[in-house]
């Protein structure tokens, strides 16, 4: 065990855990985040990507010791309930979920994307959130929230 620092959200944490242990399982475990989802333990479906200093990171095959000091954000850290960030509030007003276990993961890379790529194409989209798996095939209208999110976005700049 060692005790390793944490920046989540912009709170700093202090946990002590096996360096190796997967990121995911410090948030969902030791700190209660829950919007990074075991999905399958491969860094293949998405469901668990946060965000570490700008980029989306599949954190559950990240080592804890890797992202000591970084900037971490999770699900819980772009909005709230009352203001959610533009990409929440597009995927909300596009009632782009349906059973929502896939979302994190698709709202969180719909983020990153859309702050390196602000006048996205739908192509563009379609390339980058192919790899986030999602079963219950709402994919036009999470290609149309993150189109949504983009005019957010710029309407705010």
């Amino acid at each position: 065990m060692a005790k390793i620092s944490l920046n989540v959200n912009g709170k700093s944490h202090a946990v002590d855990v096996d360096p190796t242990t997967p990121l995911l399982y410090v948030l969902r475990n030791d700190l209660e985040l829950n919007g990074p989802r075991f999905g399958c333990g491969l860094a293949q479906c998405g469901a668990c990507s946060v965000i570490v200093d700008g980029r989306a990171v599949r954190s559950c095959v990240t080592p804890v010791r890797t992202v000591e000091k970084k900037a971490i954000t999770t699900l819980e850290g772009l909005g709230t309930t009352a203001k959610p960030h533009a990409v929440q509030q597009a995927f909300i007003d596009e009632q782009a979920v349906q059973c929502g276990y896939c979302m994190n993961g698709m709202v969180i890379n719909a983020k990153v994307f859309l702050d390196w790529t602000p006048n996205p194409t739908e192509q563009d989209i379609k390339e980058v959130m192919d790899p986030i798996l999602c079963r219950c095939g709402t994919h036009p209208r999470i290609t149309r929230a993150i189109i949504r999110a983009a005019q957010y976005m710029k309407a705010k700049a």
